[in-house]
C-alpha cells in the first residue's frame, strides 16, 4: 500500500499541490489588491487622494497606529460590502445560467497560472511522511503542472472566459447585457487571432512549449521583447483585449449599456466579475513575463539563473517574477487613465484589418528568419524595424488606392464641439452671464 501511494504522491506532486495553493491564493489576493491600485493610480492621474481613511485599526485602541494606514483597508471594505450587499436577480432570468457565469468568467483565470515556472526549479532536501514514505533528493519544477504543451494551454484556458461573460448577458434577460455578451464575443474572437500569430514568433525562437524551455532560450539570448518588440507589442495590446481592460471595455461601455454583461448584477455575483478581469489581467501579465521579459530572470544576478536550484534561489526568482508581474499590472492601469474607449466599430476595424495582417506578416518573417538561422538579438530586432516600415508603407499604398475609408476618420455628430454637422454651430459654454461668474450671487468681486 505505502508503495502504491509513493507511486501516485511524488516530490513534484507535493512540490506542485502547495504552489497551486499558494499561488491561488496570492492571485485573489493581488486582484483584490489591484482594486485599491487602480483607484490610487487614478486618482495620481488625476490629482485627487484617493482612498486614505479605511485602515485595520478595526475601532480598537491597541490597532490605533494601523488607522488610516494608506486606506490599503479599503478593499476588505469593499469586500464586507459585496457579502452583505442584497442578492437581487430580476424576473425571468434563467436562474441557473445567471448563477452559473459569473463562476465560468472567474474560474478559467485562476486554472490557467498553474503552468507557470514562479520559481524555476528546486533541489529539494530528502524529508519523510508518515504511510507514504522518504521523498526529496531531486529537482523538480516549483510550478503547479509541468505539461508538454503548457502554452497551449494556457491560451485554451484563457479563451474559455468568455464564456461567462457571453452566459451572464443572455440569461440577465436585458437587452443592454446581451449587447454586452455579444461585444465580449466578437472581441475574442477578433483578438484571439493576432494574440496567438504573436505567440507564434516567439515558440518559433525559443523552439519549445515548455515555459522552463523558454526561459532558458532567454537567458541563453536575451529577453524576446528585445528579439521581438513587435510580436511583444501585439501580444499585449491582445492581452488587454482578451481581459476587456481600457481601452477594449465595451462591452461594459456605461456611456451605451449601462453597465454592459454585469448590468442586472449585484452582490457576490456582481462581484466575481471584476474578480475574474482583475485575475484574468494577473495571469495574463505573468504569462506576458514569462515570454517576453524572460520570466523570473534577471540578467547578471546568478540566483535567478535556470541552473540556481537551491531555496534561496527560489525564493529570489518568485519575488523576480511579483515584481514583473506588479509592474506591467500598472502599465496597464496606467493605459486606462490615459487612453480613452476605443469606438466599437474601430475595435474591430482595428482587429481585422491591422492587427491580424501585421500578426501575419511578422509570423511569416520570423518564420523566413528562422529557415535561414538569422535568429540572433540583433538580427531578429532589425527584421522588426523592416516589419514595421512595411506596415507604414502598406498603409500608405492602401489610403492612396482605396482613399480615406480605410483610415480612421472623424464621425461627424450632433452636439459635437470637435467634429460637428456640417452646417451646425456648436455652443459648448453657458450663454447666460449670471452662469459664468465666479461668485453667482454676490458678483464677481476682487478678493485683495
Amino acid at each position: 500500500m505505502e508503495e502504491f501511494l509513493h507511486s501516485i504522491v511524488t516530490t513534484q506532486f507535493l512540490v506542485s499541490a502547495v504552489v497551486l495553493a499558494v499561488a491561488a491564493q496570492s492571485i485573489l489576493g493581488l486582484a483584490g489588491l489591484s482594486t485599491y491600485l487602480e483607484r490610487k493610480v487614478s486618482a495620481y492621474i488625476q490629482d485627487r487622494i484617493g482612498p486614505n481613511r479605511t485602515g485595520f485599526d478595526f475601532g480598537l485602541p491597541f490597532l490605533s497606529f494601523l488607522k488610516g494606514f494608506l486606506g490599503i483597508g479599503q478593499m476588505l471594505a469593499d469586500g464586507i460590502k459585496f457579502f452583505l450587499k442584497e442578492d437581487y436577480a430580476p424576473k425571468n432570468v434563467d436562474k441557473i445560467l445567471f448563477t452559473l457565469a459569473p463562476a465560468l468568467a472567474v474560474i478559467p483565470a485562476l486554472i490557467g497560472f498553474v503552468i507557470i515556472p514562479w520559481g524555476g526549479r528546486w533541489m529539494v532536501p530528502e524529508f519523510s511522511l508518515p504511510f507514504l514514505g522518504q521523498f526529496g533528493g531531486e529537482v523538480v519544477d516549483v510550478a503547479g503542472a509541468t505539461v508538454s504543451i503548457g502554452i497551449i494551454y494556457f491560451v485554451a484556458v484563457a479563451s474559455v472566459g468568455v464564456y461567462g461573460i457571453t452566459l451572464g448577458g443572455w440569461a440577465s434577460n436585458n437587452k443592454y447585457s446581451m449587447i454586452g455578451g455579444l461585444r465580449a464575443t466578437a472581441q475574442m474572437i477578433s483578438y484571439e487571432i493576432p494574440l496567438g500569430l504573436s505567440l507564434l514568433c516567439a515558440i518559433l525562437i525559443a523552439g519549445s512549449f515548455m515555459p522552463n524551455e523558454i526561459i532558458q532560450h532567454q537567458t541563453e539570448h536575451g529577453w524576446l521583447i528585445l528579439s521581438l518588440p513587435l510580436p511583444a507589442l501585439l501580444f499585449y495590446i491582445c492581452a488587454l483585449a482578451e481581459a476587456n481592460r481600457t481601452p477594449f471595455d465595451n462591452p461594459e461601455c456605461e456611456q451605451e449599456l449601462v453597465a454592459g454583461f454585469h448590468t442586472e448584477y449585484s452582490s457576490m455575483r456582481f462581484a466575481l466579475y471584476p474578480l475574474a478581469e482583475y485575475a484574468h489581467l494577473v495571469t495574463g501579465c505573468a504569462f506576458f513575463a514569462l515570454m517576453f521579459l524572460g520570466g523570473y530572470q534577471i540578467p547578471g544576478i546568478g540566483w535567478t539563473s535556470p541552473e540556481s536550484v537551491g531555496i534561496i534561489a527560489v525564493l529570489v526568482k518568485i519575488n523576480v517574477f511579483a515584481v514583473k508581474v506588479i509592474g506591467l499590472i500598472l502599465l496597464a492601469m496606467l493605459i486606462r487613465w490615459t487612453i480613452p474607449r476605443v469606438r466599437y466599430d474601430q475595435v474591430m476595424t482595428l482587429g481585422w484589418q491591422s492587427m491580424i495582417p501585421a500578426g501575419m506578416l511578422m509570423l511569416i518573417v520570423t518564420s523566413v528568419m528562422v529557415y535561414l538561422g538569422w535568429t540572433s538579438m540583433f538580427q531578429l530586432f532589425a527584421s522588426s524595424v523592416v516589419i514595421l516600415v512595411m506596415l507604414v508603407i502598406g498603409r500608405k499604398l492602401l489610403v492612396k488606392r482605396f482613399g480615406p475609408a480605410v483610415s480612421n476618420r472623424k464621425v461627424q455628430l450632433y452636439g459635437s464641439r470637435y467634429s460637428p454637422v456640417e452646417g451646425e454651430h456648436v455652443v459648448h459654454f453657458p450663454t447666460n452671464p449670471l452662469a459664468r461668474e465666479d461668485r453667482p450671487v454676490q458678483g464677481t468681486v476682487s478678493t485683495t
